[in-house]
This record gives C-alpha cells, sequence and structure tokens, in this order.
C-alpha cells in the first residue's frame, strides 16, 4: 500500500474544525458510544487487511478492535500529533491500494465530509476482494438531531454538509452489487455541547427499540457479492438418450383415418 506525501500545511479546515469537535464533552460521548458499536460490527470478520477511509479521532480509535491480520488509516489530512497520524495519505476517491485486496472497510463518517460520495463508494468496491465486508458510521439527516439548526451552537461537527440517510446509502449499495447486512441506528443524545457524561447503556438500549428514528446516527454493514459462472449446455447440443423399462415393443399397427368432407 503505497503512501503519497502531503505538506502539513495541507491540513483542511474541516478536519482541525471536526477534531475541535471531537474533544468536547459530546464529542467524546460520541466517540466512545461509536467505538463499541464497531467494536461489535468487526467481531466475527476476519481476513487479512483491513483499511479505514477517513481519519475519525486517533489513527487507531477503531482500528484496534480489528481481527484481521494487518490494519491501516488512510486519510488526505495530516495532524500534527503522531498517535492521531494515519498510516497512509491519498485522496479517499483516489485511493493508493490495490483492486481486489481488502477484507474489511471501514467508513467513520467519511461521506458526511465528502463532495464526491459516489467516486469513495466506487474505490470502496474496487478494493474490496470477493466477499469482503463495508462498515459505515454516519450522522442522520433527520431525527433528534434535526433540530440542530434551532439551537445555537448545537448538533453536528463542523463541515458535516453532505448527509446521506441508510436508506438512500442502501440504494446506492445495492447498484454496485452489495448485500446489504443490517443497519443500526444509535446515540440518543440532545445536540448540545454542554451534555456531559457517558450515555447511559438503558437510554440506548430504549431508543433502539422504541424511537430509532430519533437517533443522531447509523451503523450500516454490507457484504461485496460474488458470482459464480456455471457453464450451461446448449439445448440444440443435447444428445437425445432413450429410458429404458417406459416402452415396450409392439407387433400392433396403428390406422389413422384421416375424413374429408364430400
Amino acid at each position: 500500500m503505497a503512501a503519497i506525501d502531503t505538506h502539513p500545511d495541507k491540513i483542511s479546515s474541516i478536519s482541525r474544525d471536526a477534531g475541535a469537535w471531537l474533544v468536547t464533552p459530546l464529542g467524546q460521548a460520541l466517540l466512545a458510544q461509536e467505538q463499541r458499536v464497531v467494536e461489535e460490527a468487526f467481531d466475527g470478520i476476519f481476513g487479512e487487511q483491513c483499511l479505514q477511509i477517513g481519519r475519525w479521532g486517533d489513527a487507531r480509535c477503531f482500528l484496534r478492535f480489528t481481527r484481521t491480520q494487518r490494519s491501516v488509516c488512510v486519510s488526505d489530512d495530516f495532524p500534527g500529533s503522531a498517535e492521531s497520524r494515519p498510516g497512509a495519505y491519498g485522496e479517499p476517491h483516489r485511493l493508493p491500494v490495490a483492486s481486489d485486496s481488502i477484507d474489511l472497510v471501514l467508513l467513520p463518517h467519511t461521506l458526511d465530509f465528502s463532495e464526491r460520495p459516489h467516486a469513495i463508494l466506487r474505490e470502496v468496491h474496487r478494493v474490496l476482494r470477493s466477499d469482503g465486508y463495508l462498515v459505515v458510521l454516519g450522522f442522520k439527516p433527520g431525527g433528534l438531531w434535526g433540530l440542530r439548526r434551532l439551537v445555537p451552537g448545537a448538533g453536528l461537527p463542523p463541515g458535516a454538509r453532505h448527509l446521506i440517510s441508510d436508506r438512500r446509502l442502501s440504494d446506492w449499495l445495492r447498484l454496485l452489487d452489495l448485500r446489504i447486512h443490517g443497519v443500526s441506528r444509535y446515540f440518543f443524545r440532545w445536540p448540545l455541547p454542554g451534555n456531559r457524561g457517558p450515555s447511559s447503556p438503558d437510554w440506548e438500549r430504549r431508543g433502539q427499540r422504541f424511537w430509532p428514528e430519533l437517533a443522531a446516527c447509523y451503523m450500516l454493514t454490507a457484504q461485496k457479492r460474488v458470482y459464480t459462472l456455471t457453464q450451461i449446455r446448449k439445448p440444440w447440443r443435447a444428445q437425445p438418450q432413450v429410458v429404458a423399462g417406459l416402452v415396450k415393443p409392439t407387433s400392433r399397427i396403428s390406422h389413422i383415418r384421416f375424413d374429408q368432407d364430400h
């Protein structure tokens, strides 16, 4: 997996602002909840390579839960701290990754900040191996956080302006021949910057059961389809076969009379 040189001065304001939002009490609570749902999603997914596209928190925030032999985060930003730096540099819509080489791809809110979501998904399909898995974390356009515009200083991190609903994302992935395994919704908290403390597990379970559409985020899991080509013999090449025992020989002659009108 090749690395692309990126100068530190090229840090985007979107990445900087999102990183600052994640260290707020609300951002830390969301990140803790997302680590739990990602750990559950990664359980049972094995293979050689895991690729995280886009940085959300520290570079190993989610990759430490993988069951693959190797894992790496590729991003187009260059944070200052060493623990936050990705393992490879590249644009999400033009990955420095070989085709059919990745067993698991994670998109942690990558599509929420991108103006080229279709290009990123095409790259995901390209690098995934047959039967490879995709895990996507995204902000819900509506729900409880849909009220964020009514409260000053509340709601989504700066730069998250390209939200995609889980239903629309499912349609896009089906067009790429990815099979949707499931969609779960999480984080049922008011989008207030001063909302401190971890999210209650009981409150999360209650929200998932009774009002899932009010969740702030969703996690979608999908798998790349595999089509096996089976050679079918053409009908006109098939040789007729005689099945013994079904017809007995006879010396009887059938007389067929064709009546004619006079």
